[in-house]
C-alpha cells in the first residue's frame, strides 16, 4: 500500500515554485533539495540529536508497548487497546499544544511537551508499569505528549530558515534522524529479552533526557547563545 501510494504521488506531484532563476542542471536541482551547508548551522545540529532520540522513544514505546504489557502477564487484547489509546489522545496533543505554541512560541511549547513527556514515563512507566490502570493511564499523557512531537518538530524546523528553504532542511534533518526509527526497536527489543521490560523504559527515559537536554540547547542557539528564559521562540 505504501508502495503504491508513494509511486501515485511521485508520478502526480508537480512543482508549486518555479526553479530558481540559473538553476539548469540535475546536480544544481539536487543541491537544493539536500546540502551540508545545513549541518554547519549549530541550531540545526542540535535540533537533529534531540529529534534523533525523540524518533527513538516514540516509535520504541509504541512498538513495545504490547509486549511490555504482556510481559506483566496481561493479555494481548490489552496491547492492542494501550497502543488505540495512544494514537487516539495523540490526536488531541497533535492539536492543542500547537494552537498554544503561537502564543508563548514554538520551541517553548516543545520543551514544556518533551518534559511533560518524561515526568510521566518517570512518574508512572517506570514505578507502576506493571498497573494495568496506570498502564492506561501512561499510554494517553504519553499520546498527548508525542503527539505534539509531530506537529510542532516541523514548526520548529520552519522557524530556522526561509520558506523556500524548508524542504531542504526538513530533509536533511530527517536524513538524520530516520535514522532512528531503524535502530529503535531492534534495540529495544534486546533490551527487553536480554534484561527485562523495565530496562528498556529506563533506557527509553534516559534517551528522552538527552533529547530535552539538546533541545533546550538549540532554543540556547536559537537565542544567540543566550539563556533567556520566557522569551517567545
Amino acid at each position: 500500500m505504501a508502495l503504491f501510494c508513494l509511486t501515485a504521488g511521485n508520478l502526480l506531484i508537480r512543482a508549486r515554485l518555479p526553479a530558481r532563476r540559473g538553476q539548469t542542471t540535475k546536480s544544481s536541482a539536487v543541491s537544493e533539495v539536500f546540502s551540508l551547508v545545513v549541518y554547519r548551522d549549530l541550531r540545526v545540529v542540535l535540533l537533529i540529536a534531540s529529534i534523533f532520540g525523540m524518533e527513538i522513544v516514540l516509535f520504541a514505546a509504541m512498538g513495545l508497548l504490547p509486549s511490555f504489557a504482556k510481559l506483566h502477564d496481561h493479555s494481548d487484547d490489552t496491547g492492542f487497546y494501550l497502543v488505540s489509546t495512544m494514537n487516539g489522545v495523540s490526536c488531541l496533543g497533535r492539536l492543542l499544544p500547537g494552537y498554544y505554541s503561537d502564543t508563548i512560541g514554538r520551541f517553548n511549547m516543545l520543551t514544556i511537551m518533551i518534559a511533560f513527556t518524561l515526568l510521566w514515563m518517570l512518574a508512572l512507566w517506570l514505578p507502576l508499569g506493571s498497573n494495568l490502570d496506570a498502564l492506561y493511564a501512561f499510554a494517553g499523557l504519553f499520546g498527548f505528549g508525542t503527539g505534539s512531537w509531530m506537529a510542532l518538530i516541523p514548526a520548529c524546523i520552519g522557524q530556522l530558515c526561509r520558506a523556500d528553504e524548508f524542504g531542504r532542511y526538513y530533509g536533511s534533518v530527517y536524513f538524520v534522524g530516520s535514522v532512528a526509527t531503524l535502530i529503535c526497536i531492534p534495540v529495544s527489543s534486546q533490551l527487553v529479552e536480554d534484561v527485562g521490560p523495565t530496562a528498556m523504559a529506563v533506557f527509553l527515559s534516559a534517551v528522552l533526557a538527552w533529547s530535552l537536554l539538546f533541545f533546550v540547547l538549540s532554543r540556547w542557539a536559537c537565542l544567540g547563545k543566550g539563556w533567556v528564559l520566557w522569551e517567545k521562540i
